[in-house]
């Protein structure tokens, strides 16, 4: 089933150093981790042997197949192919190169190679369409050598008779495009008996190339939606891939990044976004009169803005309702001598800045509702440790950094325990052990003392 074709001379071969090919671990997959221009130069001139491509679809085949991920293992390279691959990567902080899909990396691979006098052998797809392939590829490469082709039904039937045709063909590179995981079965049953040094998983390389299936429009192909495409062409066989395969592989990408630590963070976010949202909602009318309550007392806005230290020591906005007149920071620095709480953070209880309804909203903390905001954005949680403000953080002891190891929260212990009434090595004693045995359970026991909290008034002015 070899197949002769016509092409220009062969251009004369250039020179190229082997550039070593660095890997980064992606679910536990040794992928690579360089430009398309590295990748080329080091599989033209390395070692050679099977390389694959890896995608979200190839993990999940990976996950119920042992005999595919033996094959991966036993790879000479495994290439880095797709958006979910990308965002896995992000999830366990790794960090990757190009992109190098194969539609686009394998005709720019082929390239190189007729720079360098190489030919290629086309195996697998349906009766016709490697030859149309090939035909696509001279038109492309002008010096490529197609040293021949066989499709993937009748010529794929006999192993010995394939590998046969191939290694009398010269071929330097073969390309097998029978789909995942056929294709890397395939070549990791036979890459010792195979001639051709390099030799590729192309998966549907030849049918685009055919023009069997269209591709998706640059615009969504620059913007890594090339899968939505192909599931709007082909709904029903690439629904099961592209759906609930994208689904499946979240998940295992999720598990294999996330520490049972990290799933108790996302279960906190969850927990914030849910409280947060609802009490937004339920309180609406509650912010409404408080606005107007404000505007009437004095003059100025009725929120306050005011930055404050988060997790890590990242700055942020913090929000409250204003319960001080306008001139408040500017009277700070002379009220620091009448605070009644020992330590770095000031509080008076007589606090000549605070306005008639700003002490109602004190004592009922109402004052801090709007932070609920903050909650949403991620900024601050419904529990954790007060935030403080970036002068109080600069005279900390090195000791009290640890409680901005957790976002600051709404409540907390500090918070349920007596506010204000609470000295400032107490209140680092209560945040650090907070930050180490924080847990869903114990954010909710302390949701709940904070009615109790809120109601008594204790510690609040």
């Amino acid at each position: 089933m070899k197949h002769d074709f016509r092409f220009s001379p062969a251009a004369p071969a250039i020179s190229s150093d082997t550039p070593r090919l660095e890997n980064a671990s992606v679910m536990g997959l040794p992928l690579v981790r360089a430009s398309s221009d590295e990748t080329i130069r080091a599989l033209l001139s390395g070692p050679g042997g099977p390389v694959y491509f890896v995608n979200a679809h190839c993990v999940n085949e990976r996950a119920r197949s042992d005999a595919y991920a033996r094959a991966l293992g036993r790879a000479t390279a495994l290439l880095p192919d797709g958006i979910g691959i990308e965002l896995a990567a992000r999830m366990e902080g790794a960090r990757l190169g190009d992109n190098l899909n194969g539609t686009d990396f394998v005709p720019r691979l082929l390239k190189a190679a007729a720079m360098r006098g190489q030919s290629v052998f086309l195996f697998g797809g349906t009766p016709g369409t490697a030859e149309a392939a090939a035909r696509a590829l001279c038109r492309q490469i002008p010096y490529l050598r197609i040293a021949g082709t066989r499709d993937g039904y009748e010529g794929a039937a006999d192993d010995d008779a394939a590998i046969a045709a191939i290694n009398r063909s010269g071929a330097d590179i073969l390309l097998v495009a029978m789909g995942v995981p056929k294709q890397e079965l395939w070549l990791d049953r036979n890459s010792a008996s195979l001639a051709p040094r390099l030799q590729l998983g192309v998966g549907a390389l030849f049918d685009f190339l055919a023009g069997n299936v269209r591709r998706a429009p640059v615009k969504l192909r620059k913007a890594r939606m090339e899968w939505a495409w192909r599931l709007a062409m082909e709904p029903r066989r690439m629904a099961k891939r592209y759906l609930w395969g994208n689904i499946a592989f979240l998940a295992r990408a999720a598990h294999h990044a996330y520490t049972p630590k990290d799933w108790a963070g996302v279960g906190k976010r969850a927990l914030d976004v849910t409280l947060a949202g609802g009490a937004l909602l339920s309180m609406l009318p509650l912010f409404l009169a408080t606005v107007a309550a404000i505007k009437l007392d004095s003059r100025g806005p009725a929120f306050f803005r005011q930055v404050r230290v988060g997790r890590d020591g990242k700055p942020f906005e913090m929000l409250k309702f204003r319960s001080m007149h306008l001139d408040a920071e500017a009277q700070r620095a002379a009220l620091l001598a009448t605070s009644d709480r020992s330590g770095v953070c000031f509080k008076s209880r007589n606090d000549p800045r605070i306005t008639r309804v700003g002490r109602l909203l004190r004592r009922y903390s109402i004052d801090e509702l709007p932070q609920i905001i903050n909650v949403l954005r991620g900024e601050m949680s419904i529990v954790g440790p007060r935030p403080a403000l970036p002068s109080e953080v600069a005279a900390y002891p090195p000791r009290a950094l640890a409680r901005l190891a957790v976002k600051p929260g709404l409540t907390g212990i500090w918070q349920v325990s007596g506010r204000a009434d609470i000295g400032f090595d107490k209140m680092v004693d209560m945040d650090i052990a907070y930050a180490r045995s924080r847990s869903t359970l114990l954010d909710l026991i302390l949701i709940a003392l904070t009615f109790r909290a809120v109601l008594s008034g204790r510690g609040a002015y």
